[in-house]
């Protein structure tokens, strides 16, 4: 079942560079929306990528488990802070998210730095 979530994301690099070329008013709209959206206020920058990962398995988008499993895990996420959540996913998504649930936990295993060094 295991994915290869590093190069998940390394494959997404080019047609993602090409997208920005390609329609730059749209994503440079889309990434005013993600700062605005990821900056720290009344919830931090960790929580909110933690809830950017409960929806990335709620509506079964592999490549949004990989980008958010790693900023979670780029923001301090624990193990177990990511299962809370992935619990959360599954309440609000059923039986599809616990696959799902399954796919980013996996995600997360590969893309935190192990235990003891930094992120």
């Amino acid at each position: 079942m295991s994915k290869d979530w590093k190069n998940l994301i390394a494959e997404l690099s080019s047609p993602l560079r090409e997208l920005r070329e390609g329609a730059p008013d749209v994503m440079k709209g889309f990434s005013g929306i993600a700062q605005a959206a990821l900056k720290a206020n009344a919830l931090d920058t960790k929580t909110k990528e933690l809830i950017a990962l409960a929806i990335g398995v709620a509506t079964r988008c592999d490549d949004c488990i990989a980008f958010h499993s790693k900023a979670a895990a780029l923001q301090g996420a624990t193990r177990e802070e990511i299962l809370e959540t992935l619990g959360m996913a599954i309440y609000m998504g059923a039986g599809p998210s616990v696959m799902y649930a399954a796919h980013a936990l996996d995600a997360f295993g590969q893309l935190a730095p192990p235990k003891g060094e930094p992120a």
